[in-house]
């Protein structure tokens, strides 16, 4: 799903969000909500953005995009740990960013998270996927590490917020 298309689903993306990250560790409420979705908005127009998104009958239940990395990104300036510097290099292509992945609680552990990462990254033209994850979701960590995910440092992505893990996936490894 393009950026269009996912912008049609925003306010159903946003009630996952909202029940998604409500609960420990996260305890994010309406102003978190209100501030992931005016970022939402800029990053649906990003090139390369896309999305996939789960469904059950016609309501949305999950919800995963992201775009690629430009070359003058700022995620690895929220670093807080040193990484080797050619870990760092970015030329637009390399780098295909997964800002969120959420599934409403009723309808997790059923494989709904692993699929639409599958559909997320199948065909993309990038040699590797990053995320940011809280270091106690450790839910989503295993789940992360199981896709072939390797931590590589830790961030502070934003102003205020908590510090995250840095994961990376090489897609020259079979992806799980």
């Amino acid at each position: 799903m393009d950026g269009g298309e996912a912008v049609e689903l925003e306010g159903q993306l946003k009630e996952v969000f909202a029940e998604a990250f409500a609960e420990p560790p996260y305890g994010e409420g309406p102003s978190d909500v209100e501030r992931a979705f005016r970022r939402f908005r800029s990053q649906a127009r990003r090139r390369g953005f896309r999305a996939a998104i789960a469904f059950d009958g016609d309501s949305v239940v999950g919800m995963a995009y992201g775009y690629p990395l430009s070359a003058h990104t700022g995620w690895w300036d929220t670093l807080v740990d040193p990484v080797p510097g050619d870990l760092r290099v970015e030329d637009g292509r390399r780098t295909f960013g997964l800002f969120e992945l959420a599934v409403r609680p009723r309808w997790r552990r059923q494989g709904i998270a692993t699929r639409m990462h599958r559909v997320l990254i199948d065909g993309i033209d990038n040699a590797r996927v990053m995320l940011n994850t809280r270091p106690e979701a450790t839910a989503a960590q295993a789940s992360y590490r199981a896709w072939g995910y390797m931590r590589v440092g830790s961030a502070i992505p934003w102003e205020g917020a908590a510090r995250h893990d840095v994961m990376l996936l090489d897609l020259a490894r079979p992806v799980a």
